[in-house]
């Protein structure tokens, strides 16, 4: 590998190899200060720790939505599953009302009622992540509506994949 460490790769090479990587498809969505439903897909939520359960979503600066979440005191991860992504490209678009026709409850954060796992995340922090944010939500809920579903819709190679259980658990001694 003849990679410069002080020299980063381009976007366009870096943006190829992060399509490689599959990841869950996700819907984080938050109210607003005027208490209007905002959410925005994301392929880039990952567990951050487990004591105490917290996540990162990555939320890019351009983003519509990007304020919002960044001032939301809570916000939800809808984890999507194989079937929701009509979903998942509503929230990707750029409509301005990206809840229309969809079902979802109104309490801390908009929780997606087709969403195969809902997250409730106060927020813990902001951080800098370049032209991101990295929004980290202290876990409060869980809600596993569909555990065979969950995280079972997946972006890979900037098209929608579905994953399929491995037949054997992999366990640790």
């Amino acid at each position: 590998m003849n990679a410069s460490p002080a020299k980063p790769v381009p976007a366009p090479i870096f943006r190829n190899a992060m399509a490689t990587l599959a990841a869950p498809v996700s819907v984080v969505t938050c109210f607003d200060v005027d208490g209007t439903p905002r959410g925005l897909t994301a392929s880039t939520v990952t567990p951050l720790s487990m004591d105490p359960p917290l996540l990162l979503v990555c939320v890019s600066r351009a983003a519509s939505v990007h304020s919002a979440l960044v001032d939301a005191p809570w916000f939800r991860v809808n984890v999507l599953g194989p079937g929701n992504e009509a979903i998942a490209q509503q929230f990707a678009g750029p409509s301005a009302d990206r809840f229309a026709g969809l079902d979802h409850d109104a309490d801390l954060a908009p929780g997606l009622s087709a969403a195969s796992m809902v997250l409730t995340c106060r927020q813990h922090d902001v951080l800098d992540g370049g032209d991101h944010s990295i929004l980290v939500g202290l876990i409060t809920a869980v809600d596993l509506r569909d555990p065979g579903t969950g995280g079972g819709l997946l972006w890979h190679q900037r098209g929608f994949a579905h994953a399929r259980p491995v037949a054997a658990a992999i366990t640790t001694t």
